[in-house]
C-alpha cells in the first residue's frame, strides 16, 4: 500500500518564504525533494509573518489538526525564533527561557497527538546582536530537542558566517533574503529533513 505522508510546516515569515521572488521559499523545495525520492507527500505551509513562538503556540494545534485528520504518517515541522530574538523596543520580544519553554510545550503536545516532530531554528540577521541571540537560542533549542528525542537543524551559526547570506538579505527587505538566501536555507535543511521524512 502507498504510504500517505502528510506534513505541517508551522512557523513564521521564513517558513512562509517571505521575500523570495520565486515564491518557493525552502518548504517547497523540501517537499519536492521528498517526492523526487519516491515518497508521496502532502505538505501544508503554515507560516505567519511577525509571529513569535508564543503566537504560534496559540494557533498551531487547531490548524494542524484540521490538516492531519487523514493519512497514515502524520508529522509536524516547527520553524521559528527570528521574531522571538528581534528587539524593536530594545529587548527581545520573547525572553530566551520563555522561548525554550514554549518549544518544550509544543513538542510535548505533538508527541501526545502522535505526530513526530522536527525543529528548524531561526536564521542569522544583519544585526550582530540579534544574530548572537539567535545563535544562543538555537543552542538552547538543540538541547530541548535532544531531551525530547526530536531532530533539530541550526540555521543561525552557518548563515552568520556567510557573506552570500548577508548579501541576499540586503538585496531583500533587510530582514528576509531573496531567493539566493532561501536556497541556502534549503541546502542546510534539506538533507536531514528529507532523510527524516522519507523514513517510515
Amino acid at each position: 500500500m502507498t504510504r500517505d505522508l502528510r506534513v505541517c510546516f508551522v512557523g513564521d515569515s521564513f517558513t512562509a518564504g517571505t521575500g523570495d521572488e520565486t515564491a518557493t521559499g525552502w518548504v517547497g523545495p523540501v517537499v519536492a525533494a521528498v517526492r523526487a525520492a519516491g515518497t508521496p507527500v502532502t505538505g501544508y505551509e503554515l507560516g505567519v509573518r511577525r509571529e513569535t513562538s508564543i503566537e504560534i503556540a496559540r494557533r498551531w494545534y487547531p490548524e494542524t489538526r484540521a490538516r492531519l485528520r487523514d493519512g497514515d504518517d502524520l508529522r509536524v515541522v516547527f520553524s521559528f525564533g527570528a521574531n522571538d530574538v528581534s528587539a524593536p523596543a530594545g529587548r527581545p520580544r520573547v525572553p530566551h527561557e520563555r522561548s525554550l519553554a514554549v518549544l518544550t510545550d509544543l513538542l510535548d503536545e505533538a508527541a501526545a497527538s502522535g505526530w513526530p516532530a522536527f525543529v528548524v531554528g531561526p536564521p542569522a540577521s544583519l544585526d550582530p546582536a540579534q544574530t548572537a541571540r539567535a545563535v544562543d537560542l538555537s543552542a538552547g533549542m538543540t538541547q530541548v530537542a535532544e531531551e525530547c528525542g526530536v531532530p533539530f537543524v541550526d540555521l543561525a551559526a552557518p548563515l552568520a558566517m556567510s557573506a552570500l547570506w548577508a548579501e541576499s538579505v540586503r538585496a531583500g527587505d533587510g530582514i528576509h533574503p531573496d531567493s539566493r538566501g532561501y536556497r541556502m536555507i534549503t541546502e542546510i535543511v534539506r538533507p536531514p529533513l528529507v532523510g527524516w521524512l522519507t523514513r517510515p
